[in-house]
């Protein structure tokens, strides 16, 4: 369970990413967690900073581990989990097997797999409102979004962590109003990844505004991350 042991080796598997969906999230946002696994992110947003969330992860499997960690924190009544892969359109597709936290839609070269059902990310959300989403979906980033154009449009949308990130999709968030930042949970500075990084990250974060954000970084309460205070 690499996404698991991460966390108590090092408090945030990511470290980076994570902080930041500390500090932004508040009780009652809504997060959104394409490519769930077994739930670290949301764990995090609805147990820790109380927010509502959806967590989407195709893989049966790894959906029972992820149930047991919504079970066993007694997020129940605060996690609608979905269990469907994301595409550009509704249908059905081929996906990996025992893979861990690298299944993924599958390609010619993979022989152990099994279909799952797609769905739009428009169609799971149905008009809600997520002020954060998280995207971890093995390269399928571009089929992802574009059954995403509502989600992404609407301006209650703050911010997105993408792990994979191409020029195209890119010219798709820049479209969208989002710039790409970068963020430094001790000092909790948002600031434009074009004037580089002071740390580094496992996803690349797409910010609508910064200085909403900003504002909602800096005034979020300290969170104790092995002892340490960020």
């Amino acid at each position: 369970m690499t996404g698991a042991t991460g966390n108590i080796y090092c408090g945030l598997h990511e470290f980076v990413d994570m902080a930041f969906l500390l500090h932004l999230l508040r009780p009652n946002d809504l997060f959104v967690d394409v490519g769930a696994n077994i739930g670290s992110y949301t764990v995090l947003a609805s147990g820790v900073c109380r927010a509502r969330t959806i967590a989407i992860e195709p893989d049966p499997n790894t959906m029972q581990s992820l149930r047991r960690n919504v079970e066993a924190n007694g997020l129940n009544n605060a996690v609608v989990l979905e269990e469907v892969a994301l595409g550009s359109e509704p249908g059905r597709v081929k996906f990996t097997i025992g893979k861990d936290t690298m299944n993924h839609v599958a390609t010619e070269s993979d022989s152990n797999t099994r279909v799952v059902e797609v769905r739009s990310l428009d169609a799971v959300l149905d008009g809600l409102n997520p002020i954060l989403i998280k995207m971890d979906v093995e390269g399928y980033e571009t089929q992802v979004i574009a059954g995403a154009s509502a989600t992404l449009r609407n301006p209650s949308l703050l911010a997105v962590q993408l792990e994979s990130v191409d020029d195209t999709v890119r010219t798709i968030f820049a479209n969208l109003g989002f710039k790409i930042a970068s963020y430094n949970p001790f000092t909790r500075r948002l600031v434009d990844a074009e004037y580089g990084s002071e740390l580094s990250s496992n996803n690349t974060l797409f910010v609508r505004n910064v200085a909403v954000c900003s504002t909602r970084v800096k005034m979020a309460p300290s969170r104790n991350i092995l002892g340490h205070q960020i």
